[in-house]
């Protein structure tokens, strides 16, 4: 088993307890759920093979779905984000950087990770929340619900890349 691989089952587990166990309980005024999991996703590096993004995507969605009775809304917007995460990432790495190139703000710079991660946290949330809902009868309440767990996510995401940045 490659190092690659325990690392990864290892973030995946980090991210699922602490979704399923920690973060899946907190609705800020009753709003804003953190999403954390998603930055997962985020963090595949440069050519790491597409169809592996995409299957674990899949499964730590899947996971999600499992814990809170989300019949494959959590799963089917990590799929989405995982097949857009390798496209996306590469319009803002510079072509000549390295293959294996790790998204964070130190390797890409404060503005283009905040709109790397920022577009796909924005997708995640409409596409999670959109299917969650499935119609738009209270279009205000789930507004309230994209925006505010975006907002929320990206604050979470910044804070651990900020730290992870400062200890790597």
């Amino acid at each position: 088993m490659s190092i690659d691989l325990l690392k990864r089952a290892g973030l995946f587990i980090v991210f699922a307890l602490a979704q399923t166990i920690v973060l899946g309980g907190i609705h800020l005024f009753g709003y804003a759920t953190p999403l954390l999991y998603v930055y997962f996703v985020l963090l595949f590096p440069r050519n790491y093979p597409k169809w592996a993004i995409l299957l674990w995507s899949f499964f730590l969605g899947l996971t999600v779905d499992v814990f809170f009775n989300t019949p494959g809304v959590a799963a089917a917007s990590m799929t989405l984000v995982g097949a857009i995460q390798p496209y996306f990432f590469e319009l803002f790495v510079p072509r000549d950087s390295s293959e294996n190139l790790q998204p964070s703000v130190k390797t890409l710079g404060t503005l283009k990770y905040l709109n790397y991660s920022v577009v796909l946290v924005v997708l995640y949330c409409l596409v999670f929340f959109s299917l969650e809902v499935f119609n738009y009868y209270n279009w205000v309440e789930w507004l309230k619900c994209v925006v505010g767990s975006a907002v929320f996510t990206m604050v979470l995401i910044w804070t651990f890349d900020s730290v992870a940045g400062k200890q790597g």
